[in-house]
């Protein structure tokens, strides 16, 4: 009997990662689930991502401490204030106070390390161009760019072990599309998180881009929003 093919999938217990970790699961890869405390406001989307390793039957769920809140300088590492009620338009002017300098790219070069040691060829990243805010590291000339950079950046590489691929296949998917895709797989969502300030009881402050990108993408997609909102 082959030995199934393994990948190394970021999670950050959110819709997108969600998703692409039940897509990777229905393509019949061994789940190796990665997480980071990179110096968050908060550790609920932890919680939420361990929830969604079990939920999803992983092989191993990682969290790596990284401290990006000694570098600052994001809304989500510092005591900037996170936006609140913007519209999409505002969202989409300019990069965000929420963006964190080289996140994806600290976080996919980690998952590197481990897809080299596990012997894994893939590393799936919930990346989005379309609904979301911004950010330069979820574009696919990043991830092209990255990919190439992976397969230079290694022993396995170099010796023609190990072809990396950086899958992205939630990457040109409206937000309703990907829920639909989700929901089509069977995914939970009411297991992951989203917000980016939540309040002290867990709950979503539902004003946040994260938040209204969801809510909108739910509204879209004519799903129910599982999502428990502060207060509720």
């Amino acid at each position: 009997m082959a030995k199934a093919k393994k990948a190394v999938v970021l999670s950050s217990g959110g819709v997108d990662s969600t998703t692409v970790m039940a897509i990777a699961r229905s393509e019949g890869y061994e789940i190796y689930s990665l997480s980071f405390h990179y110096g968050q406001r908060h550790s609920r989307e932890l919680e939420a991502a361990e929830g969604v390793a079990k939920a999803l039957g992983v092989k191993e769920h990682l969290i790596i401490h990284v401290d990006l809140g000694q570098i600052g300088g994001s809304a989500l590492t510092d005591a900037t204030p996170v936006p609140k009620g913007r519209a999409a338009e505002e969202m989409q002017r300019e990069i965000p106070v929420t963006y964190v300098p080289a996140r994806n790219t600290i976080f996919l070069s980690l998952a590197l390390a481990w897809a080299e040691v596990l012997g894994a060829e893939d590393i799936f990243i919930g990346v989005n161009a379309v609904d979301y805010s911004g950010y330069p590291d979820c574009r696919p000339e990043y991830i092209e760019a990255f990919e190439r950079m992976a397969n230079l950046a290694t022993k396995a590489g170099v010796e023609g072990r190990l072809r990396v691929r950086i899958k992205t296949p939630l990457i040109h998917l409206s937000k309703a599309d990907i829920l639909r895709r989700g929901r089509a797989l069977g995914v939970d969502y009411g297991l992951t998180h989203s917000c980016y300030d939540p309040a002290s009881d867990g709950g979503a402050c539902g004003l946040c881009d994260s938040c209204l990108l969801r809510k909108k993408g739910f509204q879209e997609a004519g799903m129910e929003d599982p999502t428990r909102y502060a207060g509720q």
